[in-house]
């Protein structure tokens, strides 16, 4: 007799029975923490850690095994809303909704069948049977349980059609010491490595799109940041700066604690300078590389071991080989540059996965975006920029900006208002 689920479920509710209760087990899997050898021990237990935060809100049971781990979820809690705090996870390459059964055949695929009528419907359906034995003393080997398997379901499911190459559906099973498992679907998670693994960085973060889809690639690769905005009230409204404060509180749902600490540059007096004794096409060229200058002057001081920017080679005249040249020429740090070759289009699609889009374009601008010349150097050099700057005292206005800068700490749970406290950041959090 087959298995026959006992209610309707939707896609993500795979059973398990524990006595009276209804449970969820959910397979969660590492990504590229396997290429790791003998430092992959660390890297999984950052993985935990970020886990166990993440998923706090729920009464959740973790079982860990070495290069997997399984979360129980009560029928009370919805298998989507972990899922959601999953993908916040960096480390995790994929979770599944799975179901455990004895290591029996007959078992697993009368408890799959359900399942798989679900997926397809009335549609006939390439599929195949993936299976992997982790328990070698099993007495058949994966390709012979793959066969087996795909007869007993193929006699109740005559709509499915075995393809090996080409599957719509895939039944992934595994038989492990303690049980078997099996599942039809994977979730993707956000892979990579887990924030903090891989050293410390400040991201120069701008209201726009570019920025904070480079602060989140940074954070997948294992780089936990600060952030640095230089603002320039009342030359620019405030909304400026509370775009980029509610774009951090975004990224801080994937950073440790889900906080970020944000540098708050005040940049109008350098920026004012600029404007009236640069000339024009040199005035953003000179405008970043006094940023630069701030930022890995706050880099050394906090003990951060690289800049972290959006810049995407060629895409606007500030991101010429030549200008990237001549601007970071007076860098004393790391550069890192997550975008330099990603199209804008590919930007744009990360930026509304990360939720950060309708953020950035709110209509207000920056300091990087307004009062932009109408014909910026393309090619500026550096010679000629450094000739340009002695004509301003901006040393000691970088050292002001510098001792005036302020640090807000953003939690991804607690909003903070600056736009109705006042015109210019200082009012605002005076």
């Amino acid at each position: 007799m087959l298995f026959r689920s006992p209610k309707k479920h939707n896609k993500y509710d795979r059973i398990v029975e524990n006595g009276s209760d209804i449970l969820a087990l959910l397979l969660l899997r590492f990504g590229d923490l396997t290429l790791k050898g003998k430092n992959q021990k660390q890297f999984i237990q950052k993985v935990k850690e970020l886990l166990l935060e993440k998923t706090a809100m729920f009464p959740l049971e973790y079982t860990f095994q070495h290069d997997r781990i399984y979360l129980t979820v009560p029928d009370s809690i919805s298998v989507e809303s972990v899922f959601k705090q999953l993908s916040y996870v960096t480390g995790l390459h994929s979770y599944s909704v799975v179901h455990k059964c004895e290591k029996d055949l007959n078992l697993i695929a009368n408890q799959a069948i359900p399942f798989l009528q679900e997926v397809i419907q009335t549609k006939q359906t390439p599929f195949k049977v993936e299976s992997k034995r982790a328990d070698k003393s099993f007495p058949l080997t994966s390709q012979e349980i793959s066969k087996a398997l795909s007869k007993l379901i193929l006699r109740e499911i005559p709509l499915l059609k075995v393809d090996m190459h080409d599957p719509v559906v895939t039944l992934e099973v595994e038989i492990r010491q303690e049980a078997a498992y099996f599942y039809v679907s994977k979730e993707t998670g956000t892979g990579g490595f887990p924030v903090g693994i891989g050293g410390k960085g400040l991201v120069l973060l701008s209201g726009g799109i570019d920025s904070p889809v480079a602060a989140y690639l940074a954070m997948k690769k294992g780089l936990a940041i600060d952030c640095i905005h230089f603002e320039s009230t009342p030359l620019t409204a405030i909304e400026s700066v509370q775009k980029v404060v509610d774009i951090t509180q975004v990224l801080a749902r994937y950073a440790p604690n889900s906080t970020i600490r944000l540098h708050v540059v005040p940049f109008e007096e350098v920026h004012s300078m600029i404007l009236n004794h640069i000339p024009e096409a040199y005035i953003v060229t000179i405008m970043r590389r006094m940023m630069v200058r701030i930022a890995s002057a706050m880099a050394q001081k906090h003990h951060l071991q690289a800049l972290i920017n959006g810049e995407s080679l060629g895409q606007v005249a500030s991101q010429t080989i030549e200008s990237l040249e001549t601007i970071y020429q007076v860098s004393q740090s790391l550069v890192l540059r997550p975008l330099i070759t990603y199209d804008k289009n590919e930007i744009l699609a990360l930026a509304r996965k990360l939720e950060t889009y309708p953020i950035s374009v709110r209509p207000f601008e920056d300091c990087c975006t307004i009062y932009i010349p109408k014909s910026p150097s393309i090619r500026p050099v550096g010679w000629l920029a450094q000739r340009y700057e002695e004509k301003i005292p901006y040393q000691e206005a970088i050292e002001r900006a510098i001792q005036a800068t302020q640090v807000l700490v953003i939690h991804a749970n607690q909003p903070l208002d600056l736009a109705s406290r006042g015109l210019t950041v200082k009012e605002a959090l005076q």
